[in-house]
């Protein structure tokens, strides 16, 4: 009976995080996205108008990291310690992207020479999403652990596995970036935005299929939950609704449709993420660690579900409410 109620709270946790993971991959996902596209325009207008339509979110999307990362060293105790010790490298790379790019984005108000700090901006922005992308693709592709700790050389996570993952990651980001500018602006910028857009849906799928293919060929584990008569509908249920989102990215980008850009964006992001996990549940670190082996005992898992788990509709709701005051368009 314990065990059953253990087995629940650990795996309503699961899902809790799983919320957490897509709310930030999704609000920051396009935040980092503007960062990185602002590495393609060389106008001074151009970059004032990406950063003023951040100004007053960009600080409240890192916060659902903040939140995840506390969630898990709370709920998964284990998959927090063998993930920081096997993937210490891109973690750190991100901590330290986000510290300089928060650093280039204030800097840059208070000089006169914002060419550098633009630069640092993109290049933070770029940096973090790839290490988010190789941290996410070391992790889902197997890790050398033994006995719950890691036993893989110094570059263990670095696999071409997870380089595709975090090029899959850099082409999702975008998308959502541009997907918000054209939400966020007109005239010229807002052209240049639905190109990019195009540009950024096409890669994304792209990869998607790539790493899909590579996971059936490759890990094993995956390719048995594929070949799962029941799991196996799941799985081809995502696969087909990233595909007709993608059609309707396309589909919105020729009519000139704003919000059903982004919305179609998301829902990508929705399935791609869903797809991975239900590949690999009751895994979460494949072949090594389940849900269960990984979550904390029942007395925590329940204190943490009564103190953080009110947090998270509070954090939506202003979440919500901050996108609705500073709602329109930005322009120079």
């Amino acid at each position: 009976m314990d065990s059953d109620i253990h087995s629940l709270l650990a795996n309503i946790w699961f899902l809790i995080i799983g919320l957490m993971l897509f709310l930030y991959v999704v609000l920051d996902g396009f935040d980092l996205g503007v960062g990185i596209l602002s590495l393609f325009t060389r106008s001074r207008q151009h970059h004032t108008v990406m950063m003023c339509s951040l100004e007053s979110i960009w600080d409240a999307n890192e916060t659902w990291l903040v939140l995840l990362g506390g969630a898990m060293f709370g709920a998964f105790p284990l998959l927090y310690a063998v993930a920081l010790q096997s993937l210490y490298i891109p973690i750190m790379l991100m901590l330290f992207a986000l510290i300089f790019r928060g650093f280039a984005f204030e800097f840059r108000h208070h000089t006169h020479h914002q060419g550098p700090w633009n630069r640092v901006f993109g290049s933070s922005s770029l940096l973090a999403a790839l290490a988010q992308g190789i941290a996410f693709g070391g992790l889902i592709g197997g890790l050398g652990i033994s006995e719950d700790s890691y036993q893989g050389n110094f570059w263990g996570w670095l696999t071409p596995f997870s380089a595709i993952v975090a090029l899959g990651v850099v082409a999702g980001y975008t998308l959502l970036g541009a997907a918000y500018l054209i939400i966020k602006t007109e005239g010229a910028m807002r052209l240049a935005s639905i190109k990019q857009a195009y540009v950024a849906a096409v890669l994304e799928m792209a990869i998607l299929l790539t790493i899909l293919v590579w996971a059936i060929r490759y890990q094993p584990y995956f390719a048995s939950r594929w070949a799962d008569r029941v799991v196996g509908h799941y799985l081809h249920a995502m696969v087909i609704l990233a595909i007709v989102a993608f059609v309707m990215v396309l589909w919105s980008l020729s009519k000139g449709f704003e919000f059903s850009v982004f919305f179609w964006s998301v829902i990508i992001t929705l399935a791609a993420l869903t797809a991975m996990t239900i590949g690999y549940y009751p895994y979460m670190i494949p072949a090594f660690i389940v849900v269960t082996q990984a979550a904390a005992s029942s007395k925590t898992l329940i204190f943490m579900l009564t103190s953080i788990g009110p947090l998270i509709p509070v954090m939506l709701i202003y979440s919500g409410y901050q996108y609705l005051v500073f709602r329109g368009k930005v322009t120079a």
